[in-house]
């Protein structure tokens, strides 16, 4: 779980670990990974944390001799990290450009390459869950190079199902509407949410815990035939349109 330090991935690794995979999260905040951790160990589940820099290719392929090593094998790879930022479209310097872009495009890509030849050569299949966004989708406002970078994750990730399908190696996106999240409450002022709770029929933001069904879905043998699909779980938002 690659980003499990997170809100949403953390609650996606709670799902998984319910279920009896044995999770393995991976991030920088080891503080944050322990109190997950802790949460999953107290519901009986099992897992442990991994530090690694999710956009850099060779620590990504430690991370996968390490998880080897110590479970012998993969079975489900999920690239969540990610950061956000709302400065306006003309403000934007390289520094900001390339530090999202290094997290959220640089992990999946690395992330899908060393996992993604290590489930291939296997030869047993396995899934991949790439975390997208709205953003990919729709255009939103205030958030360009988070939504261009998702937009690389979609893209990415249907090239990868049709390149891989005839191995049994499903890649799919799960894109979250609006979750209120660390990377995004920056951007969430009371003019914003008032214009997405327009927008979503249900209402309200979703929260962690509801990403987990479609988490388990697309890990599962239940979506054994799903493959390069965007499953958006974001309460009716993106079926919106007057």
């Amino acid at each position: 779980m690659i980003g499990g330090t997170g809100e949403l991935c953390g609650a996606m690794a709670e799902g998984l670990a319910g279920a009896g995979a044995e999770v393995v999260l991976v991030g920088r905040n080891a503080e944050k990974a322990q109190a997950r951790l802790d949460k999953i160990a107290a519901a009986g589940g099992k897992a442990y944390f991994v530090p690694a820099e999710a956009s850099a290719k060779a620590e990504l392929q430690k991370l996968l001799d390490a998880v080897i090593g110590r479970s012998g094998k993969v079975d489900i790879v999920i690239n969540g990290a990610g950061v956000n930022s709302a400065k306006p479209f003309i403000e934007i310097d390289e520094d900001e450009y390339d530090r999202i872009m290094d997290i959220n495009v640089k992990s999946v890509f690395w992330g899908c390459q060393v996992f993604g030849k290590y489930l291939v050569e296997r030869g047993e299949g396995g899934a991949i869950i790439n975390l997208g966004s709205m953003s990919a989708l729709v255009p939103l406002s205030r958030v360009f190079t988070y939504s261009a970078s998702k937009a690389a994750v979609h893209n990415l990730s249907k090239n990868l199902a049709r390149e891989w399908a005839p191995k049994n190696v499903r890649v799919n996106v799960l894109v979250p509407g609006f979750f209120p999240a660390e990377q995004n409450r920056a951007v969430l002022t009371p003019d914003r949410v008032s214009s997405i709770m327009g927008h979503t029929p249900m209402k309200r933001f979703g929260e962690a815990r509801e990403l987990i069904g479609a988490t388990l879905l697309l890990a599962g043998a239940g979506g054994s035939f799903i493959t390069g699909a965007e499953i958006v779980v974001d309460g009716g938002y993106h079926a919106m349109t007057i």
